[in-house]
């Protein structure tokens, strides 16, 4: 054996090459190229005792840097009742891997029903399934959804302003294929949709929008829903679900879909994920969606039940029929934002979306009295807004002498969208977890910095 726990011996290994025609394992990665080849064994050392490997991780997880998180763009550091944690760590729930068959036990088939009811409470839509992967995957869930409801199209619009990394999802998502994308440009920080009605074109099946957008603005879709339906196509509004408790719902903009990301909905940041993506149409829809839904119904003794009640993948039905290649859901995750929402209320959501609302415009309107920056767009935003610095040397000093007080003051937009043009842009996110001292230390710091 080449290494203890690969239980190949030499014999099976040459069965198997020999079955695909090739004499060795050299031969097989040879079409790699000796530059992505390691040249000796891995370095793996002998084995340590359980406090040797508990004092390594501790001393690697020493030499982070901790500080308080103005950060954000897509990622929000939220308050989270210790029931979410107490509740989600139970054995029965995180030693069960994801569940396939209608016979799993009725208490996880209740937890997606409650998650999937949640779900379009907020939203506003008929329908939501037993949740996603993430919010990109919702987004291109949506994409596919689209050209399939359409016949004959094959173009999806998009606005530039939804996430970059949504976007870059996107993009993937159309390469490869006869699908495509097209970006309808922004103007003044928001989606331009002058042009919507020329762009609905034959081959178009729908609109995908985000807001908050990637700025943290806030888009208005007055008459946008009927100028897409006019033309047969869909609406898909793309939102975080906090913000949801006080913007109007997707359905309120006569959304067909609703997609997005329940991270700030329980979900710790954890250095980026997992986090659990939601989708949610309307009844019109409802066979097209992908994944499964869970359904309430009554047994023969009259008893309350819970059961798979829709499975759009190809396990489950004709491969050509299936809706989606999406073969499990979030489960885990999505428990624990059903356990964060029955813990808040839809009285405690509120409260959030508002306190994040009142201390990021707080925080705003003070920043803007500083020299060399300003915020450009006198756009509405909720819990995000867009820095703007007058030169580059300003904002690295900025974050620098910030991070020394130990205060992340936001996340650079160009790191995620490599443009030109977001070089200056500072993205500053205050959620209802920032106290009025965290607020007042960061504009003592920036003051001190910017005079």
């Amino acid at each position: 054996m080449v290494y203890p726990y690969i239980p190949h011996t030499d014999e099976d290994r040459n069965m198997m090459l020999s079955a695909i025609g090739l004499k060795s394992l050299d031969q097989l990665f040879e079409v790699l190229g000796e530059e992505l080849q390691l040249s000796d064994s891995v370095p793996i050392s002998h084995g340590r005792t359980e406090d040797e490997v508990q004092r390594m991780i501790d001393s690697i997880a020493s030499r982070n840097v901790r500080g308080i998180p103005f950060l954000g763009c897509g990622c929000y550091d939220h308050i989270i009742p210790s029931t979410v944690k107490a509740l989600s760590s139970l054995p029965s729930f995180v030693t069960a891997y994801t569940p396939y068959q209608a016979e799993m036990s009725q208490g996880l088939l209740q937890a997606i029903y409650e998650f999937q009811s949640m779900i379009c409470e907020i939203t506003g839509l008929d329908v939501a399934n037993a949740s996603l992967y993430d919010g990109s995957h919702a987004a291109s869930e949506a994409a596919s959804l689209m050209v399939a409801a359409k016949r004959k199209s094959s173009t999806v619009l998009v606005s530039c302003t939804i996430h970059p990394f949504i976007l870059a999802v996107l993009t993937t998502w159309a390469k490869g294929t006869d699908r495509a994308i097209r970006i309808l440009q922004e103007k003044e920080g928001v989606v331009d949709l002058s042009s919507l009605d020329a762009e609905l074109d034959e081959t178009c099946a729908g609109l995908i929008v985000q807001s908050p957008n990637r700025y943290g603005l806030l888009e208005d879709y007055d008459a946008v829903a009927d100028t897409v339906h006019t033309h047969g196509c869909l609406l898909a509004i793309l939102s975080d679900p906090l913000s949801l408790a006080i913007q109007k719902s997707p359905a309120e903009w006569g959304a067909d879909i609703a997609i997005g990301d329940t991270q700030s909905l329980g979900l710790p940041l954890a250095f980026g994920g997992p986090s659990c993506g939601y989708m949610a149409v309307t009844e019109s829809l409802m066979r097209r969606i992908p994944g499964r839904i869970v359904g309430a119904t009554t047994d023969a003794k009259g008893r309350r039940g819970f059961t798979l009640t829709l499975q759009a993948r190809e396990q489950h039905i004709k491969r050509e029929r299936a809706t989606s290649n999406v073969c499990s859901n979030q489960a885990l995750a999505a428990l624990m934002t059903t356990i964060h929402l029955s813990s808040l209320g839809w009285g405690g959501m509120v409260e959030a979306a508002n306190q994040s609302y009142a201390k990021a415009h707080y925080l705003a309107y003070h920043l803007a009295q500083l020299p060399g920056v300003t915020l450009i767009w006198d756009k509405p935003f909720w819990c995000e807004f867009p820095l703007v610095f007058s030169d580059a040397k300003r904002m690295r000093k900025f974050l620098q002498e910030l991070r020394n007080e130990g205060i992340f003051a936001g996340v650079r937009l160009a790191a995620l969208t490599r443009q030109a043009k977001d070089e200056l842009v500072l993205l500053v996110a205050v959620t209802e977890k920032r106290s009025r001292e965290e607020l007042e230390l960061y504009l003592a710091a920036a003051r001190r910095v910017m005079k």
